[in-house]
């Protein structure tokens, strides 16, 4: 029996790097699928390589209306809602004495404004689900300092889903936050600050950066009922840069 089965996901930013392993190893261990992203050409791409227990929707996380849309196909293609993944971030590699305002909003709205906003559309749907397990994707700087921006929504997801866990474990729905290190994804190895994440990832303890299937080992627990009862905690999946 698979560690998913009968389970209903959505994991947002789902097309490409972290959101992609997530997706690919939920269908694989028994679970039905919406995942959302912006890029739609390789999110249409996924769902067909991937077949009936996955969905792709094009969502900006932002847009409440965009969640309601998301959560409304989840049940009428699968049924109630149990698990959330809220993947989809953005990172910027900029001092505040560059960064503008837009920026620095953007920032926020992305990786924290859009969680709130996904923790609030679901929950009607794992109310009728009688539970369920939401996976909030930080970062190893919602632990330890890092860019402005990144660093402060990150912090904020980390609060945000203890806030989150103290008010929903009576309904039976756990809320934990991870926090990966340095992942070799597309965000990373395609991003503004390539040459500098590689020196960082020099001084990491195990000396590499991570895999996103190493993350998803993670998500994926989480979301099973072997997590049963694990709620408001912080998983951390950094090669040990926050023990230094």
């Amino acid at each position: 029996m698979t560690r998913l089965s009968e389970k209903v996901a959505i994991v947002t930013g789902g097309a490409r790097g972290m959101g992609e392993a997530h997706v690919r190893r939920f269908v694989e261990e028994g679970a039905k699928v919406v995942f959302t992203d912006i890029n739609e050409e390789a999110g249409q791409k996924l769902a067909e390589e991937l077949g009936e227990n996955a969905v792709f929707i094009k969502h900006d996380v932002t847009e409440q209306s965009g969640w309601e849309q998301v959560v409304e196909t989840a049940e009428s293609t699968f049924g109630p809602v149990n698990v959330l993944v809220n993947n989809a971030g953005i990172s910027m590699s900029k001092t505040i004495f560059d960064m503008t305002e837009e920026e620095y909003r953007k920032i926020i709205d992305i990786n924290q404004v859009s969680v709130f906003l996904g923790i609030k559309a679901v929950l009607p749907s794992m109310q009728k689900a009688e539970g369920g397990s939401i996976v909030n994707i930080s970062s190893m700087n919602g632990i330890v300092g890092g860019a402005p921006g990144y660093t402060d929504s990150k912090f904020a997801v980390r609060g945000l889903t203890k806030a989150a866990a103290l008010q929903l474990g009576a309904l039976g729905i756990r809320v934990n936050s991870v926090h990966p290190g340095v992942i070799e994804t597309p965000m990373v190895s395609e991003g503004d600050a390539v040459e500098q994440i590689r020196q960082f990832a020099k001084q990491i303890p195990m000396q590499r950066m991570a895999q996103a299937e190493e993350v998803t080992n993670m998500v994926v627990f989480l979301a099973s009922d072997e997590a049963s009862y694990s709620t408001g905690s912080e998983f951390i999946i950094d090669g040990g840069m926050t023990a230094m």
